[in-house]
């Protein structure tokens, strides 16, 4: 069988680095060199865009969509979907997931008269729930990239031959996979910036022809690298003299007379694939990584979590406009638009001034109108204040002792029983529900017990922990405190601490349920200003028993129902990717919910994504488990902000 080579070139006027003005240079070197390319050399190419994109190439140069039409009626394009706009799917709600998928084949039928059936992943973030989103919207097949799914399946070896061809859905839906490749991807951007030569590029190609493989993904990136600069990066490398879609025409026809390649449709390469890999459906992530993303480690899912500008307040406004829509049956398309426009991938990157003060002021109006607030930061309740600790027996039912020398603070309720540090801004040294056996669901694990000298440290419960590459400082909020106590209007007690860090102060509350098993989490950050740095909370340590009996977590990433994630092996999601970049996995929970098994016995944590949207991190090596919720980490988007906002999590021993 002669080898097979296919492309899929990703269009995207939204380009987070791009201003309008350049849609014209944008549409006149990257886009119309594309359709020369299949019309000339009869190429066959997939080209996918957003409905968002193909309206502005619509606006701007209504020819080019012309002359796509026809190309796409004479097989020598195909369209490949991608929604209303470019927006991370694991990160945003199965309605806002469904809303983009159906606006943006709407906008393929008016201006393209096609409704495609594939469509690619995009930025490749996949979570299961994916497919099963695209499966309701009507498509057939989706395109993935394979390097990162074989990290998450444990398959690093494989040809593009023994890898899984069905993806199994959070349901019981099943999508057939096309692969795409960033080893492969990059290596024709390099050779077409000159980077490497024409020889060394063949080269590359036989010697993966000579092992076996025979289905090459030649391309699946954006088109706007060739002949153009968005601007990103002052180490970009410079425009190619002899014209970069010069050079990929000349590998495309040197891979066809040198090898024999033959180049098809992304279709046609889905059907030889498909008749070639296994068919059993199995998902495509695991506990270790819930979320694959495209290319390297540093790309990762907190690129459009909590980095960039600021992401975190961007997520959190854009799930307070999404509560809004869901809840008001009359608003019209247009309020959903302007929401998928807000939650676009391209606004957490590379922004330019402009296109983020256009960002803001387009998040501002949209409240308004919504008639939202736009506060970041928690609104904390009235209290009564309670003078001494006697008193709080007698106001609130709970049992209050200071121990081991003043130490430790006890409180003591019917199904609850918290002891906190006052050493160590009242960190979390033990809690226990009732519903548990009164058994320790986490705490401090006291440094000493695990063995390895790795892991030689106190780890604590409940804390902050800022790391900053810029001062190389590491910021705690482990200091002496003295505690206020305060009564809510329901009976609950609330003990309050002021901590003055070297970030600032920061205000934390506990609260303790007087009649369920749950204490909530309060992290007020509004004083700080964002910088370029980490910021975990929570660091919730699971004690020793729950460690060893963890068994699974489960949560909504991106769709209508939780993803559950059994737990074999070691989990290292928090793990930096390098000194420049703090994270190189994680997930997003999309309703606010994550849960814990642990041999029968649950905990579960719960946060309100519209007061604030963390990144989640769970690590996991056999006696210690830990959880934790960022709201700012670092790669190369990462500017510095107003405010980190303020983040609250309950954690209970049943759903809420």
């Amino acid at each position: 069988m002669h080898p097979k080579g296919y492309f899929v070139f990703h269009l995207n006027l939204a380009f987070s680095s791009v201003d309008k003005s350049s849609w014209g240079a944008i549409i006149d070197r990257c886009y119309w060199p594309l359709l020369n390319i299949a019309s000339d050399l009869e190429v066959p190419l997939g080209i996918e865009l957003s409905g968002w994109t193909l309206n502005g190439i619509q606006e701007t140069c209504p020819e080019w969509i012309d002359k796509f039409k026809q190309l796409l009626g004479e097989d020598k394009c195909e369209l490949i979907g991608s929604g209303y706009c470019q927006i991370i799917a694991p990160l945003v709600p199965y309605e806002v997931n469904i809303q983009n998928q159906k606006i943006g084949l709407d906008i393929y039928q008016s201006l393209l008269g096609v409704r495609p059936k594939i469509a690619l992943v995009n930025e490749m973030a996949f979570s299961d729930s994916v497919i099963d989103i695209l499966a309701e919207v009507g498509y057939s097949a989706f395109i993935m990239d394979r390097d990162n799914i074989q990290l998450a399946l444990e398959l690093e070896s494989a040809l593009l031959g023994p890898m899984p061809g069905l993806a199994q859905g959070v349901g019981p839906v099943k999508l057939p996979v096309l692969w795409a490749d960033s080893i492969l991807f990059q290596k024709l951007q390099h050779i077409a910036h000159g980077d490497i030569s024409i020889d060394d590029y063949v080269g590359f190609i036989k010697g993966k022809i000579d092992k076996g493989d025979f289905l090459f993904p030649l391309y699946s990136n954006d088109a706007e690298t060739f002949d153009f600069r968005p601007g990103r990066f002052k180490e970009e490398s410079q425009e190619n003299v002899s014209g970069e879609w010069t050079v990929i025409r000349k590998i495309m026809e040197k891979l066809n007379t040198e090898l024999g390649v033959e180049y098809v449709l992304p279709s046609v390469a889905l059907e030889i694939q498909h008749a070639l890999t296994p068919q059993e459906a199995i998902a495509f992530t695991s506990a270790g990584y819930p979320v694959p993303v495209k290319k390297q480690p540093k790309y990762n899912i907190a690129r459009w979590a909590v980095t960039g500008r600021d992401d975190t307040w961007l997520n959190t406004m854009c799930f307070r406009i999404y509560n809004k829509l869901t809840n008001s049956v009359d608003l019209e398309s247009q309020s959903w638009q302007n929401l998928l426009e807000l939650w676009s991938s391209d606004l957490r990157t590379h922004l330019t001034d402009q296109r983020w003060s256009d960002c803001k002021a387009k998040m501002a109006d949209t409240l308004t109108d919504l008639k939202l607030p736009k506060r970041f930061g928690l609104q904390q309740e009235q209290f009564q204040i309670i003078e001494t600790t006697s008193e709080i027996l007698a106001m609130t039912g709970v049992n209050c002792r200071i121990l081991g020398d003043g130490i430790y603070l006890a409180l003591e309720t019917a199904t609850t029983k918290l002891i906190l540090n006052l050493r160590r801004g009242i960190a979390i040294e033990s809690l226990c529900f009732k519903s548990h056996g009164d058994e320790p669901c986490m705490g401090t694990i006291k440094h000493g017990y695990l063995n390895s000298i790795v892991q030689g440290a106190d780890y604590y419960s409940g804390g902050m922990v800022i790391e900053s590459p810029a001062t190389q400082s590491k910021i705690t909020d482990l200091h002496p405190v003295t505690p206020t106590y305060l009564l809510s209007k329901n009976g609950d007690l609330t003990v309050k601490v002021k901590i003055n860090c070297r970030a600032g102060m920061v205000t934390k509350y506990i609260k303790l349920s007087s009649a369920l098993e749950q204490i909530k989490i309060s992290y007020q950050l509004s004083e700080l200003k964002r910088s370029i740095s980490s910021v975990k909370l929570g660091n919730f340590t699971l004690s020793p028993q729950f460690s060893k009996a963890f068994t699974s977590y489960s949560c909504k990433v991106g769709g209508a129902k939780e993803r559950l994630f059994n737990v074999a092996k070691e989990i290292n999601h928090s793990l930096p990717t390098n000194r420049f970049v703090s994270s190189s996995r994680g997930f997003s929970s999309t309703s606010g919910v994550l849960s814990l098994d642990c041999s029968g016995k649950s905990l579960y944590l719960t946060w309100v994504p519209s007061e604030c949207t963390p990144l989640c991190f769970i690590d996991h090596d056999g006696d210690y488990t830990r959880v934790s919720f960022s709201v700012c980490e670092i790669d190369e988007t990462s500017r510095e902000s107003d405010r980190y906002g303020d983040f609250e999590v309950v954690l209970s021993s049943s759903a809420l």
